[in-house]
């Protein structure tokens, strides 16, 4: 049985951002668990493959503990409304809370992705990844420049300090990656590749990927 994520999926998020509302929410109801159960048996899939190939993951790891719920915490918020309009899921051992290197696979109509790494690590892992990049800036150049990575992945610059962190130099020359204060690299998709039956392997394919990239972190916060 080929795993994807259904057209009705993308088609329910879509309505859920012109319509977020709580009223219209309950009256699709129905439609909404067909959208999350098609999530829960896609995120299943990607965690049964990546076992194959990540030995940090284990197929034991329950989805249910990967999923972010579509509900909005709108207590500190502005925004008011009360649903998010994509369906996500971190996929680690500890599924979407763990503090270190993960997997997080986004479905968002027209913005849909897939990304590995490590964001907004704690003081004591965002200063030992700044001191791996010091130490072996061209493992990690070369883990970039990898054809298949430099084709297909973008590492995500925008998370970043404007001046070096306190002990390193703005003429290092891995300055703007010890700048980062997230360490993510990421893929996009079009609906309609997530949505045929070869959507399953497209992610896989992309996590693949990014899998030396999570690797040279997991060395540098000393779980390797």
């Amino acid at each position: 049985m080929q795993v994807f994520i259904h057209p009705d999926t993308f088609g329910f998020l879509a309505a859920v951002k012109e319509n977020n509302d709580r009223e219209w929410f309950q009256q699709h109801r129905e439609t909404y668990e067909q959208a999350w159960q098609n999530m829960k048996d896609f995120t299943q899939a990607v965690i049964t493959g990546l076992a194959e190939t990540d030995r940090y993951i284990s197929e034991d790891i329950p989805v249910s503990k990967c999923l972010f719920r579509i509900y909005r915490d709108t207590r500190f918020s502005k925004d008011k409304t009360p649903y998010k309009t994509w369906l996500g899921a971190g996929i680690s051992t500890a599924g979407r809370k763990l503090n270190g290197p993960e997997y997080y696979l986004h479905i968002q109509p027209g913005n849909s992705f897939a990304a590995g790494g490590y964001w907004r690590p704690e003081k004591d892992h965002l200063a030992a990844i700044r001191q791996e990049i010091d130490y072996n800036g061209a493992e990690l150049s070369a883990i970039l420049e990898e054809a298949a990575f430099k084709k297909n992945c973008q590492l995500d610059m925008q998370d970043k300090l404007k001046r070096p962190p306190a002990g390193y130099d703005e003429d290092n020359p891995y300055i703007e990656w010890i700048k980062l204060k997230s360490f993510t690299a990421f893929e996009s998709f079009k609906d309609t590749e997530l949505s045929s039956a070869g959507g399953l392997e497209k992610v896989l394919q992309a996590f693949r990927r990014m899998y030396r990239f999570k690797l040279f972190l997991h060395q540098a916060v000393g779980d390797a």
